[in-house]
């Protein structure tokens, strides 16, 4: 189990894990409070990250929501990341070999299915006014971290005060990566033998679609 004593650190030794989701959202929230009560707002990364945010939400008295991005796959191997996009951002690695008319195809191929997945989730409430605010942008765990700097980049353009993303679980060299383009990156360990995020947990259970609308429905009851 993750050590209280080591909470003063933005990692722990290679050989901690957590005890599960829940344990992890209860250290970020005691790293988080700072922000507690504060104009800031917290958004999750469906679908593993929202039962977290939603429990990093109530600890810091916040509002919460939802932001989606989805991997652009390689042409060869649909699991390799060669991008990312969200409703309204795209970031692209340097692939030459990859054909554009192949990624314009996947960019309006996933927008498509980020709004259909917004309308499950969401139907047609508006998303929270983020402009002037931070945001505690919350994911489970980075693998390749594709889908969680697209959501950055869009985040970005709606004018925020800052961007804090909190993690559990990260690959050692990707915290130089979300460190520069972050205002703030708060993890519980960087691991350099990352193989999943699931490793790092002794339970780690999978989120369903249901489990993330019932989520939704109630916070957004309580707003």
């Amino acid at each position: 189990m993750y050590k209280a004593n080591l909470l003063i650190k933005n990692y722990v030794m290679y050989s901690e894990i957590l005890e599960n989701q829940k344990e992890g959202a209860i250290l970020h929230s005691e790293k988080l409070k700072k922000y507690k009560n504060s104009n800031s707002v917290v958004l999750v990364v469906p679908k593993g990250g929202v039962p977290d945010g939603y429990t990093i939400a109530k600890n810091l008295e916040l509002p919460f929501d939802i932001v989606l991005s989805k991997i652009i796959g390689h042409p060869s191997n649909k699991e390799s990341a060669i991008g990312a996009v969200s409703l309204d951002a795209t970031l692209l690695d340097d692939h030459p070999n990859v054909p554009q008319d192949y990624i314009g195809k996947e960019i309006v191929r996933l927008q498509n299915t980020l709004r259909g997945k917004y309308k499950l989730y969401r139907g047609n409430r508006k998303l929270i006014v983020l402009k002037d605010k931070n945001v505690i942008l919350v994911d489970d765990g980075i693998a390749t971290g594709s889908t969680l700097l697209a959501s950055i980049e869009m985040l970005r353009k709606q004018h925020l005060t800052k961007i804090i993303v909190a993690v559990p679980v990260s690959p050692y060299d990707k915290t130089p990566v979300f460190e520069k383009r972050t205002d703030e990156f708060v993890y519980l360990i960087a691991s350099k033998h990352f193989s999943s995020v699931g490793r790092f947990h002794e339970d780690f259970q999978q989120v369903k679609d249901d489990e993330v609308i019932q989520i939704l429905q109630v916070t957004y009851l309580i707003a």
